[in-house]
């Protein structure tokens, strides 16, 4: 399915949307000078997906943590806790799906890139189980994954690169869509922009930071100087997400804007000349300048308040408020569209290959544009998912209950299968094949589903026989049932 989002129009007004979930698969890199746009361009693809996908916004500059006001994300000091803190802030980040803005404002430069690679690499070491898909937000890139030596160690800028490195090589297969933003391209690693396959390029001057972006958007390099000319808030989109050709686009509205910033220019005061030397002068210079009124303290979260925090965290996404007292009628009704859900999900190519995390948050996408709840969390899912695969969606059938009860104590990643098998002998249909059986696995391995069969013989769920004509059988001893002999 498909989550497309608006992040401005071309110029013939169209709108030039970004589909989330190829995102999801093909990265994004944003470019541009300092004052291009790029801040504002991430705040709009984050506002616009904020109800769609959970969101990790690495902040070096505290601009972004204004979300959390409108959109209800998290917002985590990184300045306020030690690097075990900070690792097991994020597992549990993780592990509940919230959306948060990591920021980094407080921290030296060193400091920001040992924080932010114990980050991102305590969510890239999650467990498999909790590799839920995410937008990972990185504002000034460049900082992260240097191309060259700078100003801290070189522990520490290995430490950050290689985190940054796995985030955009190896983190869509758990999950994780690395977001880069840079202001030069030609100061971020070469090993971490190659891996996007999304880019909005917006303005640059230097000659090298636009060969590179013609480079990337597959134009000429006589045609480099149009990004030159890009206005601010303008950029050329290509990608699979976004477009197969080049695409100018002016960046839409944003409803939120960063702390403190002052837009546009203020009026100089009246005061001047001998008026203004007077009050500068007016009383006496101390050798040190008199102390500063207190600011009003900011308070931060201790770390188990702010895990307690994180576990009560609620997607905006699934912040739907639960029917009153729903009728028998409408339950039945919610039961029969979650059947109906799971049975197209069934149905679609190659889904027993995707993780169980993803599809699980595409069942509650699907969920949430019917309008109803998805009733179950991810260990129950699987087990339905697994039913609807074997063709049994709705686990209330009387007609399945006495299957049912017996895969009650299978497996989760062997369900699917053992359920396939029983329910041939149910039918009296012949037994599946083992390119069937792979299928319904999620493996292109022969070998597995041999070793499969074995496994559920030893554990009393099957018993396979083969004629003296090399026909496969399987009976079900539980049901005293057997399918009918097919080719092995």
């Amino acid at each position: 399915m498909s989550a497309n989002i608006v992040i401005g129009a071309d110029r013939s007004g169209a709108p030039v949307r970004i589909d989330v979930e190829e995102l999801l698969a093909t990265r994004l890199l944003v470019q541009g000078n300092s004052g291009s746009g790029k801040s504002h361009l991430l705040r709009r693809l984050l506002e616009e997906s904020a109800s769609i996908v959970q969101q990790v916004v690495i902040d070096p500059e505290g601009d972004f943590v204004t979300l959390a006001d409108a959109f209800g994300h998290v917002v985590v000091d990184g300045s306020a806790y030690d690097g075990a803190e900070i690792a097991k802030l994020a597992a549990r980040i993780r592990k509940h799906r919230a959306s948060v803005i990591l920021t980094l404002d407080g921290l030296e430069l060193e400091a920001q890139m040992r924080c932010a690679a114990v980050f991102l690499n305590t969510l890239f070491d999650a467990p498999r189980d909790e590799w839920y898909p995410a937008l990972v937000v990185v504002d000034e890139a460049q900082m992260f994954a240097p191309a060259a030596a700078g100003d801290v160690s070189d522990e520490v800028r290995r430490l950050s690169l290689s985190a940054m490195t796995n985030l955009m090589c190896r983190g869509r297969k758990r999950g994780l869509a690395g977001v880069i933003a840079t202001q030069r391209l030609a100061k971020l690693a070469k090993n971490v922009a190659a891996e996007a396959s999304n880019f909005l390029m917006g303005r640059t001057f230097l000659d090298i930071d636009m060969a590179r972006a013609a480079d990337l958007l597959g134009m000429e390099r006589r045609q480099a100087e149009t990004i030159r000319d890009l206005e601010r808030g303008h950029f050329l989109g290509l990608g699979p997400a976004i477009a197969r050709r080049p695409v100018g686009v002016r960046i839409a509205d944003v409803q939120t804007r960063a702390r403190n910033v002052i837009q546009g220019l203020m009026p100089l005061p009246n005061a001047g000349g001998a008026e203004m030397e007077s009050i500068l002068l007016s009383e006496p210079l101390a050798m040190e300048p008199p102390p500063r009124p207190p600011e009003p303290e900011l308070v931060v979260p201790e770390s188990g308040e702010l895990l307690e925090q994180i576990e009560g965290y609620v997607p905006a996404s699934e912040q739907v408020e639960p029917p009153v007292a729903p009728s028998l009628f409408e339950a039945e009704e919610t039961a029969a569209s979650i059947a109906s859900i799971l049975t197209e999900m069934a149905a679609e190519t190659d889904c027993t290959f995707q993780p169980a995390a993803q599809l699980y948050q595409d069942f509650t996408v699907r969920c949430r544009m019917l309008r109803i709840l998805p009733g179950m969390d991810l260990g129950a899912f699987r087990r339905r998912f697994a039913m609807a695969v074997a063709g049994i969606a709705d686990d209330k059938a009387s007609e399945w209950q006495d299957l049912l009860r017996i895969g009650k104590d299978v497996p989760d990643d062997l369900l699917a299968p053992f359920l396939t098998l029983a329910r041939a002998a149910v039918d009296g249909a012949p037994c599946p094949d083992d390119e069937r059986l792979a299928e319904i696995y999620g493996t292109r391995s022969s070998g597995r589903i041999r070793r499969l069969l074995e496994h559920l013989e030893k554990s009393n769920l099957i018993v396979v026989r083969t004629d003296y004509g090399g026909r496969r059988s399987v009976g079900i001893p539980a049901l005293g049932l057997t399918t009918a002999p097919v080719e092995a």
